[in-house]
């Protein structure tokens, strides 16, 4: 298996993971948790957002789950946000939608991992590629993303 930056990083932070591989060209989140074998409360999906010119956040919730956008803002001190277009994803944060990982992106951005993390020991996010998961302790990667916990899904 090829070695992420995502990896390179965690091993430089001395942060145990475990990676995980599947179809790369599934991009659905709920299919990926299926493709290895995990509840949809342990693979988590990582999305960016857009403040407006230049301010980004990222937000780290369960494939299972929509990201609320206005507890989001609220997490991230902003009065509004809106999903980052698509076609932004690579220049934003150097990585292609099926493979964003919160670990490793261009810049640091503000991040927020959803608190319903925290009920698990590990959690599945990708490596930075399609096709790769990294299994990491949920406080382990919010100290490599410098990312910290709120409740950011939507209800129901």
């Amino acid at each position: 298996m090829v070695k992420t930056n995502a990896m390179r990083i965690l091993e430089r932070e001395k942060v145990s993971y475990t990676p995980h591989t599947y179809d790369d060209t599934v991009l659905d989140g709920q299919e990926v948790a299926r493709l290895v074998s995990q509840p949809f409360e342990r693979v988590f999906k990582t999305l960016v957002t857009t403040a407006g010119e230049g301010k980004y956040a990222v937000f780290v919730l369960s494939v299972g789950r929509e990201l609320d956008l206005k507890k989001a803002a609220r997490a991230v001190g902003v009065k509004a946000l809106s999903m980052l277009p698509q076609k932004m994803l690579q220049s934003v944060t150097g990585y292609v939608r099926g493979g964003c990982s919160p670990v490793g992106m261009k810049k640091k951005f503000p991040t927020v991992i959803d608190e319903e993390a925290l009920a698990q020991e590990t959690i599945f996010v990708s490596a930075g590629r399609c096709g790769v998961q990294i299994e990491v302790a949920p406080r382990d990667l919010a100290r490599c993303t410098g990312a910290v916990f709120a409740d950011v899904k939507a209800e129901g």
